[in-house]
């Protein structure tokens, strides 16, 4: 399994954020190494501009491959948890449903803070929305037309897919 960067095993309920570059991909850990996640198409998927993604349940070490991955309930301090089991059996009713995808609304992060908390949030879509903001009101501050470009490229580089 890849290198992570968790100080404990996951449990069952936990959120795992698996590393893909400059976007992370998410999955709940059910337990027995395995994990459910909401995916476009094969693992490692640059972009994806389908519409729709599946609810997969997969053996942890085969979505991780090489990736650094961790042990992430990035929203604790602000929601209280469901319990493991409500989380699990939440996630396990949805494997093989097709969902409707959207990067900024509906994207892997927001699919397993869901089943976790009960609130689909992505904090890398408000971070990378946040980012495009800045830039523009550098573009108006100094007029300069080249700052819209590259505000149009950080929001292109972090439309990557829940691969």
């Amino acid at each position: 399994m890849a290198a992570n960067s968790f100080q404990r095993m996951p449990q069952p309920g936990d959120l795992i954020e698996i590393n893909r570059g400059k976007i992370q991909h998410w999955a709940v850990y059910i337990g027995d190494g395995l994990i459910i996640h909401l995916t476009t198409g094969p693992e490692k998927t640059i972009l994806s501009i389908s519409p729709k993604a599946t609810v997969r349940k997969d053996k942890m070490s085969e979505v991780v491959g090489t990736d650094a991955y961790r042990v992430n309930n990035l929203l604790d301090d602000t929601y209280s948890p469901r319990s493991p089991d409500a989380i699990v059996s939440d996630a396990e009713s949805r494997v093989g449903q097709v969902l409707p995808y959207n990067l900024l609304h509906r994207n892997c992060e927001h699919f397993a803070t869901e089943l976790r908390y009960g609130k689909p949030e992505s904090r890398q879509v408000r971070e990378a929305i946040e980012a495009v903001g800045e830039a523009a009101a550098a573009v108006v501050g100094t007029a300069s037309g080249s700052g819209v470009l590259a505000s149009v490229q950080v929001l292109a580089s972090s439309s990557r897919s829940c691969s």
